[in-house]
C-alpha cells in the first residue's frame, strides 16, 4: 500500500521559515518523481513543485521561485519542501503527491496546513 504522509506545517509569521517532509511508503520510492501541490483556503489546487527520482533536477511555480527549494532523501524515503521568506498568501494545506505515469499524481498524502499570520 502507497503511504505518503507530510509533517512539518504550522503557524508561522511572515518573512519566517518552515520546512515540511513526506515521509514515504509502499512503493520504490527512487524510482519515481515526486511533486508538492497546496490549497488555498477557498480555492483550488496549485501546483508548487517537482523532483526527478535522483533529486538532481527542480522545478517550480513562478511565485516559488527563489523562496522554496524542494529535496529528497533517497535513503530514508523522504521528500523535503524548504519554505522561506513565507508569505500569508503561502497559507495553505501542503500536500505531497508521487507522479506516476504521463506526469500524473497518482497518489497524495493527507496534507499538512501551514498558516503565515502575524
Amino acid at each position: 500500500e502507497v503511504r505518503l504522509v507530510e509533517s512539518g506545517g504550522g503557524l508561522v509569521q511572515p518573512g519566517g521559515s518552515l520546512r515540511l517532509s513526506c515521509a514515504a511508503s509502499g512503493f520504490t520510492f527512487d524510482d519515481h518523481a515526486m511533486s508538492w501541490v497546496r490549497q488555498a483556503p477557498g480555492k483550488g489546487l496549485e501546483w508548487v513543485s517537482a523532483i526527478t527520482w535522483n533529486g538532481s533536477i527542480t522545478y517550480y511555480a513562478d511565485s516559488m521561485k527563489g523562496r522554496f527549494t524542494m529535496s529528497r532523501d533517497n535513503a530514508k524515503n523522504t521528500l523535503y519542501l524548504q519554505m522561506n521568506s513565507l508569505r500569508s498568501e503561502d497559507t495553505a494545506v501542503y500536500f505531497c503527491a508521487k507522479v506516476g505515469g504521463a506526469g500524473s499524481l497518482d497518489y497524495w498524502g493527507q496534507g499538512t496546513q501551514v498558516t503565515v499570520s502575524s
